[in-house]
């Protein structure tokens, strides 16, 4: 993801998602489960204009949908990190933007999946 500060915005990730900062360095960080599988790369691009949501003339680049338990609950979580609530398509729309202006959505996790948090079946 291209951003200002890298390092920032991959701070944000580790803490939304639970996730380590697994790579660092001045101008590229990664978040992922380990230092030897993929994770989100955050790259510093020079010039970065964010995105206006819901601004076609500025679009959204890319977007992710962060599983929640809750989602009610975890929107003041998401903006203690440093997220905004952008305005969504209705009341029930749970869009925000990260720091560098990302946007992403928080979701409802599905009843077949495990619990936020929770170690899935057999996992050690």
């Amino acid at each position: 993801m291209d951003c200002p500060d890298p390092a920032a915005l991959a701070a944000f990730y580790s803490e939304l998602l639970g996730l380590p900062i697994t790579w660092q360095e001045d101008d590229f960080a990664v978040v992922s489960v380990n230092d030897t599988t993929s994770g989100i790369g955050f790259q510093r691009a020079g010039g970065f204009q964010p995105p206006q949501w819901p601004d076609p003339a500025r679009p959204q680049q890319m977007h992710f949908d962060v599983m929640v338990d809750d989602v009610e609950a975890a929107g003041p979580r998401v903006l203690a990190l440093g997220a905004r609530r952008l305005p969504g398509a209705d009341s029930d729309s749970a869009v925000y933007a990260d720091p560098a202006g990302h946007p992403f959505c928080l979701i409802p996790r599905p009843h077949w999946a495990a619990p936020i948090g929770a170690a899935p079946t057999g996992a050690e």
